[in-house]
């Protein structure tokens, strides 16, 4: 492991959201963070779909740990604003959340998230749905 990972894990295992949406840390690299997440009847909405909500959550995390891989010693992230598009209903065996950062400054980090769906066979997937976050860069006060 490296320290990089074990940062971005150690505050990732504090979140008891992802603990209940049963989702998992997949990839964590510079500027890059995976978050996985398995189909579950008690995630759905009414037409049998993944809520946006439990979608939305995956994926705004993996922008903000993206974010985090970026930021300083000292500092945490939190999430000022993003914009999501849903392209189609969130069908299928597993979920990939992919943030990537595209510009990292000192207070202000921009970052783009894709989700993708996949089904029984795992080398295809469909994009369901794209975001945009701003993540804000807060300094720990011990």
């Amino acid at each position: 492991m490296t320290d990089l990972y074990d940062r971005i894990n150690a505050s990732f295992s504090a979140q008891g959201l992802m603990a209940t949406l049963d989702a998992k840390l997949a990839l964590v690299a510079d500027g890059e963070v995976h978050i996985t997440l398995p189909f579950a009847k008690r995630l759905s909405q009414q037409h049998g779909y993944v809520h946006a909500g439990a979608i939305t959550s995956v994926v705004d995390s993996a922008c903000g740990y993206a974010a985090l891989t970026k930021a300083s010693p000292g500092y945490e992230v939190v999430t000022a604003e993003f914009k999501i598009n849903f392209l189609r209903p969130a069908l299928g065996d597993r979920f990939l959340a992919i943030g990537r950062v595209q510009s990292a400054g000192r207070m202000l980090t921009v970052s783009t998230g894709e989700v993708r769906a996949y089904g029984p066979d795992d080398d295809s997937y469909k994009v369901i749905a794209l975001m945009q976050a701003t993540v804000v860069n807060v300094q720990l006060i011990l």
